[in-house]
């Protein structure tokens, strides 16, 4: 039971990544540099896919609403993960690591209702080629999109107000490098078994329900190839891989960490890496080096000196 006198957290402090200065640097040149590709190489894609007409397609649309909620993504972590490796004290204060938690859950449940989204276009374009400009007219991308940013937000709502209701009122020390559901309410002051279950019903079935939802409309697009022609077979398998590759690599790590109520592992901090730091960089180099009309754009917009 929680007593009268005792007083609400007002900082955390981040254990960080390494406490080590030489391979903190190291670590920081690195994410740094990948930070700014992943910068650079997601607002290319939403600059050529905004000045090239012909990739003005809901494939496309989706693709530009994909590399801006990677940007988003990233940003949210990695500078404050940068800040870190370079102090020996690495705090953030109690309302700050609120908002980095609700930012955080808002643009990783909006990707992964986008991705989603895009396995569903995929699905209409392969399987039913004649009747797809009138199920994925603009107006429904638009629509979609919109729906798919209301789910972040409603979800990154359950996630904070299940997190602040908690008292916290002594150990401020977070294990990462950043704020997130599991590592804070380790730190809450009370019993926190039932929140627990509660967030990993809330995350883990979000993630669950979409993976399988993605992995059932491949199959079916995979059963679907077999009347395709050869050509057909080879673009259809082209995008589709490209897609799932990226699935694979966003999926994978959210599975793993919120999926499990209450329990930690040393790998934990890697995975968080993989999918904060390398999936938002992988993204727009996937989407690039396998896509022919993406790198023809740009290499067009270039011709134009769009980017010089």
């Amino acid at each position: 039971m929680e007593a009268p006198n005792q007083t609400r957290v007002t900082e955390f402090v981040f254990l960080g990544l390494t406490d080590n200065w030489a391979l903190g640097t190291l670590l920081f040149v690195a994410f740094s540099l990948a930070y700014v590709l992943t910068l650079l190489g997601n607002t290319l894609i939403i600059v050529t896919t905004a000045l090239t007409r012909r990739l003005h397609t809901p494939m496309y649309f989706f693709l530009s609403n994909l590399s801006f909620i990677d940007t988003c993504h990233s940003s949210v972590t990695v500078p404050k993960m940068l800040e870190g490796l370079l102090r020996e004290r690495k705090t953030i204060s109690f309302d700050d690591c609120i908002a980095q938690l609700f930012f955080l859950h808002l643009f990783a449940c909006a990707e992964i209702l986008l991705l989603t989204v895009m396995a569903y276009d995929r699905y209409v374009a392969i399987c039913a080629p004649l009747r797809y400009p009138n199920v994925m007219s603009i107006r429904v991308c638009v629509q979609l999109v919109l729906a798919l940013w209301w789910g972040g937000t409603v979800h990154s709502l359950v996630q904070i107000l299940l997190t602040i209701r908690l008292p916290y009122c002594g150990p401020n020390v977070i294990d990462s490098y950043f704020c997130d559901v599991p590592p804070v309410i380790k730190l809450a002051c009370t019993d926190t078994y039932l929140t627990g279950v509660l967030i990993v019903s809330n995350s883990g079935t979000i993630s669950l329900t979409c993976f399988l939802a993605l992995v059932t409309s491949y199959t079916i697009i995979l059963v679907s190839l077999r009347k395709q022609s050869a050509e057909g077979r080879r673009k259809a398998l082209s995008t589709c891989s490209a897609h799932f590759m990226v699935v694979a690599f966003f999926f994978g790590p959210c599975i793993f960490i919120y999926t499990r109520p209450d329990t930690s592992f040393s790998i934990d901090k890697a995975v968080s890496v993989f999918y904060t730091v390398v999936t938002p960089l992988l993204n727009p180099l996937i989407y690039t080096l396998r896509n022919k009309e993406v790198k023809s754009a740009i290499k067009h917009l270039r011709q134009k000196q769009v980017f010089s």
